[in-house]
C-alpha cells in the first residue's frame, strides 16, 4: 500500500460526514469538497453539484465515441458513530492494526469507493486515458435514502447515458474471494401506535378495568408469526418468486459455513428462520417481518405501577421478487386491525419503502465482471443475492434503463453501521485492481 494512498484514506475518514444528523452538514459539505478537489487532482473533470439534502460529487473523463460509458457509484456519507463507548478509538480518527483500518465508514462506503477511484488514478498515470467513459457519481445522503439522487439522475439523465453501472457497497461471500450480488431484497417500513386510557393509570385502581396497551400491542404482534417462522399475514407469500434450481445448487457449494460464522459474529445462542429453508435461503432469497423497536410505559430505575396510556412498535418488512410494498403494508394493516384486541383503539403510518432487485448475472455486463474478478483475484467469482437493501440500484434501471453490478469489498465482521467498523487493506489493494480489471473488460 502506497503512502500516499494512506493518507487519502486516512484524510477521507477524518470528515465526520454523518448525513442523519444536521449538526454535521457542515462537515458533510467539506467532505464532498475534498473529494472533488481529490479527483479533479488525479484528471477528472469534477463539481460539487448542490441538492435539497446533501451535495453530490459528479466527475467523468473526456467522453469520445465508440466506447463504453460506465457509471460508477458510491457514496460519502456515513452512519452515527454512535454509541462512542464501544468504540476501542475515536470513530474518526482512523486507526491501523493488524492490517485493518478501524473507522466510521472505513467499509461503508469510503474505503471501498476510494479504492476504484485509486484505480482509475493508476490507469490514468500509466495510459493517460481510461479504456471507457466514466460518470463517477458519489452521493451524501445514501444513509438517508437517496432523497436527491433520483432528481439528479432525471435532471442529467442525458448527460448520464451509460451502458452498465458499477457500485461496490456490498459484501465478499469469505475472505479472498470475488463476489457478484445480483440481487437484493425490498424493504418496507411501518409503525403502530396502540392507545388506551387519555394517560397513564395506577394498575391498583384501574387494573383489571382498562385494557393495558401493552398487553395489546405484544399479543398483537405475536400474531405475524407462526412457530415455524413462518410470516402468518394472509396472502404474504402470494407473489414471492421460487429460487431456482441453478441459484440452490451454487449457494450450497459457496467457500463458507453460514451457519457457523453467523454465530460466532452475532454471539446468539442459536439460529431461528423460516423452516423449510436454509440459512442463506432465508436471508438472500425470503421475505421477512421484524420488529425493530417497541416502547411503553415507565421504563426508569425501580417500579412505577401504572397502565400505560398508549404503546408503540416500528416494524420493517424485507421484500423479494415479486413483492410490492405498498400491497404487503396494506395486507399487514389487515392483519393487525383484524387482530387488535378489545379495550384500546390503533394507529398505523407507512414510513419508507424501497424495491427489491434481481438482475441476471450470466448477461454481457455479468459475464464481463466475472471474467474481470478472476483476473483481480485469480479466483472464480461467487454469485449471490444480499439480504439488505440499495434502493437507488432500482432508480439506475428505472430512470437511466441499465443494470448495476454489486462488486462488493465487503467482510462480514466490517461492522457497518456498528462500533469498531473496519477494513482491510489487503481489500482495498484487491479494490483498486478489481478496477481495473472490470474498466478493461467493460471496454472489451
Amino acid at each position: 500500500m502506497r503512502d500516499d494512498y494512506l493518507q487519502d484514506y486516512y484524510s477521507f475518514l477524518r470528515f465526520p460526514s454523518v448525513s442523519t444528523d444536521e449538526k454535521y452538514a457542515g462537515k458533510v459539505r467539506d467532505c464532498a469538497t475534498w473529494l472533488s478537489e481529490k479527483l479533479t487532482k488525479i484528471g477528472l473533470e469534477s463539481k460539487v453539484v448542490p441538492t435539497a439534502g446533501h451535495p453530490i460529487v459528479w466527475a467523468r473523463n473526456e467522453h469520445k465515441k465508440n466506447r463504453p460509458t460506465v457509471l460508477l457509484y458510491g457514496h460519502y456519507d456515513v452512519q452515527p458513530p454512535d454509541p462512542l463507548e464501544l468504540w476501542d478509538s475515536p470513530p474518526f480518527e482512523p486507526v491501523l492494526k493488524n492490517g485493518y483500518v478501524f473507522a466510521r465508514g472505513a467499509t461503508d462506503n469510503k474505503g471501498q469507493i476510494l479504492a476504484h477511484i485509486l484505480g482509475i488514478q493508476e490507469t490514468l498515470q500509466k495510459n493517460g486515458d481510461l479504456p471507457v467513459n466514466i460518470d463517477l457519481v458519489v452521493e451524501g445522503e445514501e444513509e438517508v435514502g437517496s432523497q436527491n439522487l433520483g432528481k439528479f439522475l432525471t435532471d442529467n439523465r442525458d448527460a448520464l447515458k451509460c451502458e452498465v453501472v458499477v457500485v461496490s457497497d456490498t459484501g465478499m461471500v469469505a475472505k479472498h474471494q470475488p463476489t457478484i450480488s445480483y440481487g437484493l431484497r425490498g424493504v418496507a417500513a411501518l409503525e403502530v401506535k396502540v392507545t388506551g386510557a387519555k394517560m397513564d393509570l395506577h394498575s391498583g385502581v384501574f387494573g383489571g378495568a382498562v385494557a393495558n396497551p401493552a398487553a395489546a400491542l405484544a399479543r398483537m404482534l405475536s400474531t405475524l408469526h407462526d412457530e415455524n417462522g413462518h410470516i402468518a399475514v394472509e396472502g404474504f407469500y402470494d407473489e414471492v418468486a421460487p429460487l431456482q434450481d441453478w441459484e440452490r445448487e451454487a449457494w450450497r457449494k459457496l467457500p463458507v459455513d453460514a451457519d457457523a460464522e453467523i454465530l460466532a459474529e452475532t454471539r446468539a445462542p442459536a439460529l431461528f428462520g423460516e423452516a423449510g429453508f436454509s440459512t442463506l435461503e432465508r436471508i438472500w432469497a425470503r421475505p421477512t417481518a421484524e420488529i425493530n423497536g417497541m416502547g411503553s410505559g415507565y421504563q426508569g430505575p425501580g417500579t412505577k405501577t401504572v397502565l400505560p396510556s398508549h404503546s408503540m412498535a416500528k416494524l420493517t418488512f424485507r421484500l423479494v421478487p415479486n413483492q410490492q410494498a405498498d400491497v404487503i403494508i396494506d395486507r399487514v394493516k389487515k392483519h393487525l386491525q383484524k387482530n387488535l384486541p378489545p379495550g384500546v383503539s390503533l394507529e398505523m403510518t407507512a414510513g419508507h419503502h424501497g424495491p427489491w432487485y434481481l438482475t441476471d448475472p450470466n448477461s454481457k455486463f455479468g459475464k464481463a465482471a466475472q471474467r474481470a474478478l478472476k483476473k483481480a483475484f485469480d479466483k472464480d467469482a461467487s454469485l449471490i443475492r444480499e439480504g439488505g437493501s440499495i434502493p437507488i440500484v432500482s432508480d439506475f434501471r428505472k430512470i437511466l434503463g441499465v443494470e448495476t453490478l454489486l462488486l462488493g469489498l465487503a467482510l462480514q465482521d466490517c461492522r457497518a453501521h456498528s462500533p469498531n467498523e473496519n477494513f482491510p487493506l489487503e481489500n482495498f489493494d484487491m479494490g483498486i485492481r478489481m478496477n481495473q480489471a472490470v474498466l478493461q473488460e467493460l471496454a472489451a
